[in-house]
């Protein structure tokens, strides 16, 4: 049961970092180059992938 809990509350904070990282290079990291932006966007998308990836596996395993 706390394997459970703390999988899903490491999912919710990967995926929140995710989503606020890519905001904060997209609005606010206005003197970067444009390259070093778009590599860091990638890096967002990454992580939000793989939560999504993390999510559909730990559902399947919790949803007998």
């Amino acid at each position: 049961m706390w394997r459970t809990a703390t999988d899903w509350a490491a999912l919710t904070l990967v995926t929140g970092f995710a989503v606020l990282w890519t905001g904060v290079v997209v609005f606010a990291a206005d003197t970067t180059p444009a390259w070093i932006r778009a590599a860091q966007v990638l890096f967002g998308v990454l992580l939000a992938g793989w939560s999504v990836h993390k999510a559909r596996s730990l559902r399947a395993r919790h949803v007998r």
